[in-house]
């Protein structure tokens, strides 16, 4: 008797063999043999360009990007609406949007198993016309982080302002004002230069001014501009700065009016009971 009390009382409720009163003593298979009851098995995952390659968009300014509520690229950044779907930017730059690879550079970290290497990617994208982007990517596999680093560069192009120096005469040739972006120990400042200069730069900025649609402008630059990923930012910090600027000709008032989420509530509203 005092064998089997004690032999009850060693295993604090839970058993000790697979086939046990234990965890999954009572299912059938032993340990675990009855989880998850017969739902069978798992589908295979199908990632999101698989199917007919039609883009099915997940977020209320994709909808109405694709339902062509929205024709303009210009008024998805005049009220400052997100972007979340990179299919977005392919919609209205389609045909017209470049891509190149800055850099690739392995990084590393180290773990009780030794060091684990991962590669990091630079790439930028631009239509030459007004629209640059910046994607920073690491991943284990060089493809993946390139893949990676082209769609968050279209998630966050943004528009580039464009001015004279001197007249106004022809198109919009270089930038409108002094404006310097600051990575790291990097500063970079571009200053507005007249037609016909190009761009005076080192080979790195050249590139991303050029997507931009930058044709004249000189540049400055302080720091370590070895550090490559750091001079990118730097200058497409720089960039990003031509908008922060009022100049005379935007100080006059602007109605915006109603946000297209407003404008087309019902038939955002219209589109949700169809997926009910």
């Amino acid at each position: 008797m005092a064998d089997s009390g004690a032999g009850e009382s060693r295993g604090f409720g839970r058993g000790r063999g697979r086939g046990g009163a234990g965890r999954g003593g009572d299912r059938e298979g032993g340990r675990g043999g009855g989880r998850g009851g017969d739902r069978g098995p798992r589908p295979p995952r199908k990632d999101k360009e698989e199917g007919d390659g039609q883009w099915q968009p997940v977020t209320k300014l994709g909808r109405l990007v694709k339902d062509k509520r929205i024709r303009r690229l210009e008024e998805i950044y005049l009220y400052s609406l997100p972007i979340k779907e990179y299919q977005i930017i392919d919609y209205f730059l389609e045909g017209k949007l470049k891509d190149e690879v800055m850099k690739i550079m392995p990084v590393q970290k180290q773990t009780r198993a030794g060091q684990r290497t991962r590669f990091k990617a630079f790439v930028i994208v631009g239509d030459q016309e007004g629209h640059c982007g910046l994607g920073v990517k690491c991943s284990k596999e060089v493809a993946t982080a390139i893949r990676g680093a082209i769609i968050l560069a279209k998630l966050s192009v943004v528009p580039i302002r464009r001015g004279y120096w001197g007249n106004k005469i022809g198109a919009p040739h270089t930038i409108p004002t002094k404006v310097t972006g600051k990575c790291g120990s990097i500063r970079v400042r571009l200053v507005p230069a007249p037609k016909g200069t190009g761009i005076v730069a080192a080979r790195t900025p050249k590139k991303v001014l050029q997507f931009a649609g930058i044709e004249d402008v000189f540049t400055s630059s302080q720091g370590k501009t070895k550090t490559l990923g750091n001079f990118v930012k730097a200058t497409f910090a720089a960039l990003c700065q031509t908008y922060g600027f009022l100049t005379p000709d935007l100080w006059k008032q602007t109605d915006l009016g109603r946000t297209p989420y407003h404008d087309f509530s019902d038939h955002l509203a219209r589109d949700v009971k169809k997926f009910e």
